[in-house]
């Protein structure tokens, strides 16, 4: 069997599991078994990927007598879904195998188990599909299974809210992606990837077909405006649904764009590079700082999510401008760090929204102000959401740096660029990707400090209790992930050279023969970095101030009470809370950017009801975009609703005005 076969039968049998589960929901191990089935397919995904990656098989194509008559169901698996099909594969194994524990807290765990290795399946088939129908097909059940996914807990009424706003955006993504689609098929109907390629299209069409692209793939992707599901459906959904949607699932999305993009497109105009990088700037830094304000932890990671989106989405936009002026190393360069940052971020935003779960399951509560103090009482969670937070903030030597680090590096190419607009562009989008970093470390800095320091805040996280084996080992595989892919990043960036070259006809330099395992992605006097050393040296430096601490510091014990800002009450409430701890950027960037309100009441004297500090933070896209436009909806739908109820003499005349004004229509059009 050729590579696609072999990928495509794992497909059939992630899709079949589902079923599978339903006829068997009455046994007491079915949970179990279709989560470890599933974590074990797509374990062989990850592998038939990397087989494809390291070149032990080549593209392969298929073509299946189904779909649209003339043309087939084309499947083709080549670098690009290669990749792509390494993410989705481990990210999957590992969730899977986080399911097995997490999912016998399900209170009906047959909810999840009929869709969740259908989910799998459909997202499989995107990467594999070859024409334009077979691509939609898998998209629109993708889309389906995950909104059943969201539903899981549908008798909550944030819930349904959230399914609503879900389905509607994913509506409306299809629906821009057959657009684009059929822009790309042309007149006469090439829907097959091949025939698309050899399509030679204006450049005004070509900008058209990309930006129908941004609104299809963005909206399931995460992209400022089209945003607005992310934080509603990731804290609706199961925890372990919520890591594959925002870990897997959107780089599903981000495949879509790039196939697209920087394939079937073919090179673009310059000046439509900068809406990708305007974008994606904007998405990044309007994320970050609405994870910054953020209680409910699933909503902040959820946003967080928005950030990283931003982040690719920029980094894409800057290979778009290279590639247009013929840079093809640069080119290379910032597409690499697009792909290693979708690798990151598959790994360490899985392991947080698995610690997530984790700590909802032990506390009952998605509170920040309701935990803290967690790591006494869960040590290795903790440590594990740590590594996860470290990655996130892109502090070496974890993964989340080295992308990061690849994409300023490409940001500092820009004055090679010959187009002053862009040459102005670049370095303004560089900063606020800077300060988007920095708003992210102190974002999980908040997360982990108030949510595992410090006293507990309630019952609850002072009664939680460690998880799980199989919760705990899933969390350790990711976090090993990143741990990886932070020391030995040359590894990573070569596989990744393997779909650069094959899309944009350049790649970065071999790492694998550098010492201590650096990287040098342009010159070795111009940039370099090793994970390895700066792990090393975080090593000695922390061994050896601890050494020195025990040996020339007093052997003598003294005790004390603990600091409490001056305040003899030694009550938890009077720590720092998370809405303490971003009221500086709240009052600072928040009130012009997200309308941050605060409202304080101060009783009277002798008045005994309590004084409160009411904070008011919501996402101005929706308050401003969406909330009007649904009003508008929702009342012409209410007037029109009388239609339902004229009599036959009315509805005839009714088609007879339309058939008329059709008529005229299409007159006026010849």
């Amino acid at each position: 069997m050729s590579a696609v076969e072999n990928v495509l039968s794992v497909a059939a049998c992630l899709l079949v599991l589902g079923p599978v589960a339903v006829s068997l929901r009455r046994a007491s191990w079915v949970s179990g078994f279709i989560y470890a089935a599933a974590s074990g397919l797509c374990a062989l995904l990850a592998i038939f990927g990397i087989a494809r990656l390291i070149g032990l098989s080549g593209d392969s194509v298929l073509t299946l007598p189904l779909g649209l008559p003339w043309i087939g169901a084309h499947f083709q698996l080549d670098s690009l879904a290669a990749f792509f099909l390494v993410i989705l594969g481990v990210g999957g194994a590992v969730i899977s195998l986080y399911g097995i524990g997490y999912g016998r807290h399900e209170h009906d765990p047959m909810r999840v188990l009929a869709f969740y290795p259908s989910f799998l399946g459909a997202m499989t088939l995107v990467l594999l599909a070859a024409d334009a129908f077979s691509f939609l097909l898998s998209w629109e059940a993708m889309s389906l299974l995950s909104w059943a996914l969201v539903l899981t807990h549908h008798q909550e009424a944030d819930t349904r809210t959230a399914g609503y706003v879900y389905i509607v955006m994913a509506a409306f993504g299809t629906i821009a992606l057959l657009l684009a689609f059929g822009l790309l098929a042309g007149a006469e109907g090439h829907y097959a990837f091949d025939a698309m390629r050899g399509t030679v299209r204006s450049p005004v069409l070509a900008a058209i077909i990309l930006g129908l692209m941004l609104l299809g793939a963005g909206s399931k992707a995460g992209l400022v405006p089209l945003h607005v599901w992310l934080p509603l459906a990731h804290p609706a959904a199961p925890s372990h649904v919520s890591a594959l949607m925002s870990g897997v699932m959107t780089k599903v999305a981000l495949y879509g764009f790039i196939r697209v993009a920087f394939d079937l497109l073919g090179p673009l105009a310059w000046w439509a590079s900068p809406a990708v990088i305007i974008l994606g700037t904007l998405t990044a830094v309007f994320g970050i700082l609405l994870a910054m304000m953020e209680r409910d932890l699933k909503r902040a990671l959820a946003y967080s999510t928005i950030e990283n989106i931003g982040v690719i989405f920029a980094a894409l936009g800057l290979a778009l401008a290279f590639r247009a002026n013929g840079m093809t190393a640069a080119a290379a360069l910032a597409f690499t760090a697009a792909l290693f940052h979708i690798f990151n971020h598959m790994a360490f935003k899985s392991l947080l929204f698995m610690g997530a779960g984790a700590v909802l399951n032990a506390t009952g509560t998605r509170d920040l102000d309701q935990m803290g103090g967690l790591i006494h009482r869960m040590p290795v969670t903790s440590f594990l959401v740590l590594v996860g937070a470290v990655a996130i903030s892109a502090l070496p030597p974890l993964n989340g740096f080295v992308s990061e680090w690849l994409m300023f590096q490409a940001v500092l190419m820009s004055p090679a660029i010959p187009q002053d607009a862009l040459q102005l562009l670049v370095p303004a989008a560089g900063g606020l990707l800077a300060l988007a970093a920095a708003l992210a470390a102190a974002a999980f800095v908040r997360i982990f400090g108030v949510g595992f320091l410090g006293r507990a805040r309630s019952p609850a996280a002072l009664s939680a209790e460690e998880v799980d084996r199989f919760s705990q080992t899933a969390m350790g595989l990711a976090a090993a992930l990143c741990v990886l892919a932070g020391i030995l990043p040359g590894m990573v960036i070569d596989r990744i050279s393997t779909v650069s070259r094959a899309i944009l006809g350049g790649q970065l330099p071999v790492q694998a023969h550098e010492a201590w395992f650096r990287i040098v992605p342009i010159a070795e006097g111009r940039s370099s970095y090793s994970g390895m050393l700066v792990l090393l040296f975080i090593a000695v430096s922390a061994s050896g101030a601890a050494w020195m601490v025990h040996r020339l510091a007093s052997h003598r014990l003294r005790r004390a009470p603990a600091w409490d800002c001056g305040f003899p009450d030694a009550n938890p409430a009077t720590q720092y809370s998370a809405g303490g701890f971003a009221q500086p950027l709240r009052r600072v960037l928040g009130a012009d950017i997200l309308g941050a309100r605060e409202a304080v009441f101060m009783p009277e004297p002798g008045d005994l009801r309590p004084a409160r500090l009411t904070v008011t933070v919501d996402d101005p896209i929706w308050r401003n975009v969406y909330s009007p436009v649904g009003a508008v909806v929702s009342h012409v739908t209410t007037r029109m609703n009388g239609l339902q109820f004229l009599t036959i003499r009315r509805y005839l005349s009714l088609v007879f005005l339309l058939l008329i004004t059709l008529l005229v229509g299409l007159m006026l059009w010849a």
